[in-house]
């Protein structure tokens, strides 16, 4: 999964989580500000079309913008595209252990096999975000659940409570020049 031969120094780390979250953050803000404008604008049938169509495509451009690799995941994906890959799927249960026993979470940074830098941050789930990622019958509603379900049949993405660990941001830096 990681890199054992190189290292990065402690300055390094710090300098990628800094890096790292004014990513994230920049992206996340980019992904909630267009979607709080279509739910404004056409209500939860045009968010979730928004999702669907197009938060991969400004991830990407995001991930242009930085020239880095941006990825949201979760052990519970509603996106296919969005499936963790191996290191990510780790960093998640990790997450998720260290949530469970109600210890901080923390953004971290590891190398990969290639000796790339590798920014793992968690995303907590907002009260906001409960219309469409809550319990089914409470704050999810049956027809919301099925404008989801006609886009993403597969979805695991619901059951969440406010604080809940949703998934990470998985942010992929080129190699360190040396």
């Amino acid at each position: 999964l990681y890199s054992c031969n190189t290292t990065l120094s402690e300055k390094e780390v710090a300098a990628y989580k800094e890096k790292g979250l004014t990513i994230s953050k920049s992206t996340g803000k980019e992904l909630s500000g267009i979607l709080m404008t279509k739910m404004k604008e056409g209500g939860i049938s045009q968010a979730i079309t928004f999702c669907n169509v197009t938060a991969i495509p400004i991830t990407q451009q995001m991930s242009e913008n930085y020239d880095v690799t941006i990825k949201r995941t979760s052990l519970k994906t509603r996106n296919p595209l969005n499936a963790p890959a191996e290191n990510e799927r780790f960093i998640l249960k990790e997450f998720d252990a260290v949530k469970r026993n109600g210890l901080p979470l923390e953004s971290k940074v590891l190398l990969d096999v290639d000796g790339n830098p590798h920014y793992y941050a968690p995303i907590f789930v907002e009260k906001k975000c409960l219309i469409c990622h809550g319990t089914l019958g409470k704050e999810l509603s049956k027809t919301t659940d099925s404008i989801i379900k006609s886009h993403y049949p597969n979805d695991l993405a619901i059951g969440f409570k406010e604080g809940d660990l949703r998934g990470i941001w998985s942010i992929s830096f080129a190699k360190p020049k040396s």
